[in-house]
C-alpha cells in the first residue's frame, strides 16, 4: 500500500519535529479513496497498482505540461512523434523531429495545446508557459494591514465597506507615504443568520461579498424615483443607528444585520433602470465571467430557496450540471440575475478602490488574501465538486506547538483532476484574486507543494501530506500574476518543509517575516539581527491571528488566554516566558541602537527594527497605531471571544472611526518614523 500510495502523491510518514511518524494504514486508505484508488484490502491494492502502471505507460502526454520560459524542455514521448503547439494567440509551431523532443525556450507565455501525433495515435494537453521569475519590488516601503470590516467611518453602515477602503487608501498614500494595504479577504460568505464571520471560511473565494457594498455610491442611487429614495432615506436611519450602535455601545460589528439592511437597499437599486452605457458595462462583464459567475449565482439563489449546505438539497440539484438545475435556472431567473448583478456592483467598487490606491501614489496599491479553501457547504465546494476531495479536509499536523494537529473544514483541490483541467479552475481563481490588486497574500503558500489531508471522521492527528505538482501550482500562479502585473506575497509562517522557502524565492515570491518568530534555532533560539533576515519578505510585528503589538508588551495576551482558560501551562510559567521573550528582543533592540540602555520596548522601537532588517516591505497592523490591545481573532475559541468582530478601538476598547484613527498623534508619528527609516519625507499634513 505504501508505494500504492506514493505513486499518487500520498506520503506514508510525516515529521512533527521529532523525527518521522509512519501514517496509520486506514488513513492512506482514505485519502487514497478521495483520489479514487481503492485500496480497501489487498487485492484491490494489486488491482490499483497495475491499472496506475498501465495508464503511465499507455499515454503519450500527461494531461498538463507547465514550462518555464526560457528553457528548454524535454518532453518524453517516442522518437516517431511528431509535435506541434496550438498557441493561445492563434498559430502552430511545427517542432523539429527527431530521437530527442524538446520544447524551446522561446514559446510564448500561456496556455497553449500541445499535440502529439504517432502512426497509431495522436493526444493532445494543455501546455502553460510560464515567466521565470515574477517582477520585483521597484522600491522598499511599508503599509498598513487592515481588516476591512473593522475600519468604520461616519458613513458606513455598521461596518468598513468599500467607500471607506478607498478611503483609507487615499488617507495612508497621500498623507503617509504608504506603499501598500494589505486587507484580510473580501470573499463572499456563507448567507444565512448567524452567519460565520470569518473570512477565511468563505462559500466562494472567486467573488467578493456584497455586505462590503458602499451603497451610495452604487451609480443608480440618484435615480431611484421619490418613493424609494424615501425608503433608501430609512434604511440609510436605520444603518445609522447600526454603525452608532457598533461605535458607542457594545463596540461588536454585526454582519448580519448590516447585510439585512443592505439587501434591501440593493434589491430596490436592482428596479432602477440602468442607461446604456452601464447596460453594456454589465453585459460585458458577465460574458467574461462566464460559467463560473452563472454557477455562483444560481447556487446564491438556490440557497435562498434551500439553505446554504447544498448536501441537504434534493439530489437532483447537488450537481451544477443536472438538468434539474437547468431548469431551476429557468425558473428563478430574476434572483439568479440578482446575484450576477451584485456581484457586478462589488466588482466596480473594488477596482474603484484599487484606483484610488494608485492615484494616491502607492507603488502596490491593495494587497488582497486569497483564503486557502472555501466552505464544504458554500458556492464554490458546489461548483468545482469535480475537482476538490470528497471527504476530506485540509488542516496541519501535530507538532511542538499543537500537540492536537488542526483541522480547518476546508476541502482541497484534488491534484489529479486539477491536472486533468488544466488547472483551469486555479488560474482563474487567481486571476480574479489579482485583478484589482497591486499584490495577492497566498494564505498558507505550503499549500502550492503538499497539504495535510484529514479523511471525515478522523481526529487532526491522523491525516497524511498530499503532493501537488509544485512546479505546475507555481507556475500557474506566476503566469497569471505576470499578466495582471501584480506582486506575489506568500504567509509561510509555520512548518515549511526545505527547501520550500529557497524555491519561493527564486520565483520572486514574498514570504511572511514576523519579528517574534525570528529566531536562530541552530543557536538556542536567539533573536534574529536585522541583517541575518530575509530580504524577499513582508516583515510585520502581528497578524490577525497574534495579539497586537500593545497586548504582547503589556502582557495581556497572557491574561487573556487565562481568562478563557486557553492556557496549556501554569499563569506563572507563560507570563515569564512572555518577558523572557520581551526581555530578548529589548537586548537585541539596545544592541542595533534603537533603543537606549535600560529602556522599555515601544511599537515605534519595533518598527524601527522592521525597517533596520533588509525586507522589502513592512506591514503595520493598523490598530497598533492607536494602541488597541485586543486580537481580531483568538484561535481556539468561538463564541467564548467575538472573533472578527471587532472594530479598531483605543487602548481602553473603545471603537474608533477611520477620521479618528487618522488624526490620533500615534498614527502620524509612527508613519512619520517610518518615513525617516526609509531616508523619506512623509507627505504633508495637509495633503489630499
Amino acid at each position: 500500500m505504501v508505494a500504492l500510495a506514493h505513486a499518487h502523491g500520498v506520503d506514508s510518514t510525516y515529521d512533527p519535529g521529532s523525527g518521522p511518524v509512519p501514517v496509520a494504514a486506514h488513513t492512506l486508505v482514505a485519502v487514497l479513496a478521495a483520489l479514487g484508488v481503492d485500496a480497501s484490502t489487498p487485492e484491490a491494492v494489486r488491482v490499483a497498482s497495475e491499472r496506475h502502471r498501465a495508464e503511465l505507460a499507455g499515454r503519450l502526454l500527461p494531461p498538463c505540461v507547465v514550462v518555464r520560459a526560457g528553457r528548454r524542455t524535454a518532453i518524453d514521448v517516442p522518437a516517431e512523434a511528431r509535435l506541434t503547439v496550438e498557441l493561445e494567440e492563434g498559430g502552430c509551431w511545427a517542432l523539429p523531429a527527431g530521437r530527442s523532443h524538446w520544447l524551446p525556450a522561446d514559446l510564448p507565455l500561456g496556455r497553449h495545446r500541445l499535440k502529439v501525433r504517432t502512426p497509431q495515435r495522436e493526444e493532445s494537453a494543455t501546455l502553460i508557459v510560464a515567466p521565470q521569475r515574477l517582477k520585483g519590488i521597484e522600491q522598499r516601503g511599508w503599509g498598513f494591514l487592515a481588516q476591512l470590516y473593522s475600519v468604520l467611518s461616519d458613513r458606513s453602515w455598521g461596518m468598513g465597506d468599500l467607500g471607506d477602503l478607498a478611503e483609507l487608501a487615499q488617507w495612508s498614500g497621500n498623507a503617509l507615504g504608504a506603499s501598500f494595504l494589505q486587507l484580510n479577504p473580501l470573499h463572499a460568505g456563507l448567507p444565512g443568520a448567524p452567519s460565520d464571520p470569518s473570512p477565511y471560511r468563505p462559500s466562494s473565494r472567486r467573488f467578493a461579498d456584497p455586505v462590503h457594498l458602499r451603497i451610495e455610491a452604487v451609480p443608480e442611487y440618484p435615480y431611484a424615483d421619490p418613493a424609494e429614495l424615501g425608503e433608501l432615506g430609512e434604511l440609510t436611519e436605520r444603518a445609522g443607528r447600526l454603525r452608532e450602535e457598533v461605535l458607542r455601545h457594545d463596540g461588536l460589528v454585526d454582519r448580519d444585520g448590516v447585510w439585512a439592511l443592505k439587501r434591501q437597499a440593493l434589491e430596490i437599486l436592482h428596479r432602477v433602470p440602468r442607461g446604456a452605457g452601464r447596460e453594456a458595462a454589465y453585459r460585458a462583464f458577465v460574458e467574461r465571467e462566464g460559467d463560473w459567475l452563472e454557477r455562483f449565482a444560481t447556487w446564491c439563489a438556490l440557497a435562498e430557496l434551500h439553505g446554504s449546505d447544498w448536501h441537504g438539497w434534493s439530489k437532483s440539484l447537488r450537481h451544477p450540471g443536472s438538468p434539474h438545475v437547468a431548469a431551476a435556472k429557468a425558473a428563478h431567473a430574476g434572483t439568479i440575475e440578482f446575484h450576477r448583478w451584485l456581484a457586478w456592483l462589488v466588482d466596480e467598487q473594488l477596482g474603484a478602490a484599487q484606483h484610488a490606491a494608485e492615484r494616491a501614489g502607492m507603488a502596490v496599491g491593495l494587497i488582497h488574501d486569497l483564503a486557502v479553501g472555501a466552505h464544504p457547504d458554500g458556492a464554490d465546494a458546489w461548483a468545482l465538486q469535480d475537482v476538490l476531495a470528497e471527504g476530506i479536509s485540509v488542516g496541519a499536523p501535530p507538532d511542538a506547538f499543537n500537540a492536537h494537529g488542526q483541522d480547518w473544514g476546508l476541502p482541497p483541490w484534488r491534484p489529479d483532476a486539477l491536472a486533468a483541467a488544466g488547472y483551469a479552475p486555479y488560474a482563474e481563481l487567481l486571476r480574479a484574486s489579482a485583478r484589482h490588486a497591486g499584490a495577492i497574500r497566498i494564505d498558507h503558500v505550503m499549500g502550492l507543494f503538499r497539504l495535510w489531508w484529514v479523511p471525515a471522521g478522523h481526529p487532526p492527528t491522523q491525516g497524511a501530506y498530499v503532493r501537488y505538482d509544485a512546479e505546475a501550482m507555481l507556475g500557474v500562479l506566476a503566469l497569471e500574476a505576470h499578466r495582471a502585473g501584480t506582486h506575489v506575497i506568500g504567509e509561510d509562517l509555520g512548518t515549511v518543509e526545505p527547501g520550500v522557502r529557497e524555491e519561493l524565492a527564486a520565483r520572486g515570491i514574498l514570504g511572511t517575516s514576523v519579528l517574534w518568530f525570528e529566531r536562530d534555532w541552530q543557536d538556542k533560539g536567539a533573536v534574529l539581527p536585522p541583517e541575518r533576515w530575509r530580504s524577499a519578505c513582508l516583515a510585520t510585528l502581528t497578524t490577525h491571528d497574534l495579539p497586537s503589538t500593545a497586548a504582547r508588551l503589556s502582557g495581556e495576551h497572557v491574561e487573556l488566554r487565562h481568562r478563557l482558560g486557553l492556557l496549556a501551562r501554569p499563569l506563572e510559567e507563560e507570563q515569564a516566558e512572555a518577558a523572557a521573550e520581551l526581555a530578548d528582543w529589548r537586548t537585541e533592540l539596545t544592541r542595533a541602537g534603537l533603543l537606549a540602555e535600560g529602556a522599555e520596548l515601544t511599537p515605534e522601537a519595533l518598527y524601527a527594527f522592521l525597517l533596520a532588517t533588509p525586507a522589502e516591505l513592512v506591514g503595520v497592523w493598523l490598530p497598533d497605531t492607536v494602541g488597541d490591545p485586543r486580537p481580531q481573532n483568538l484561535p481556539g475559541t468561538w463564541d467564548q471571544y467575538p472573533n472578527w468582530r471587532l472594530p479598531v478601538a483605543d487602548p481602553t476598547g473603545a471603537p474608533l472611526t477611520l477620521d479618528r484613527i487618522a488624526a490620533a498623534p500615534g498614527t502620524r508619528a509612527l508613519a512619520a518614523g517610518l518615513a525617516a527609516a526609509l531616508g523619506r519625507r512623509t507627505p504633508a499634513r495637509g495633503a489630499a
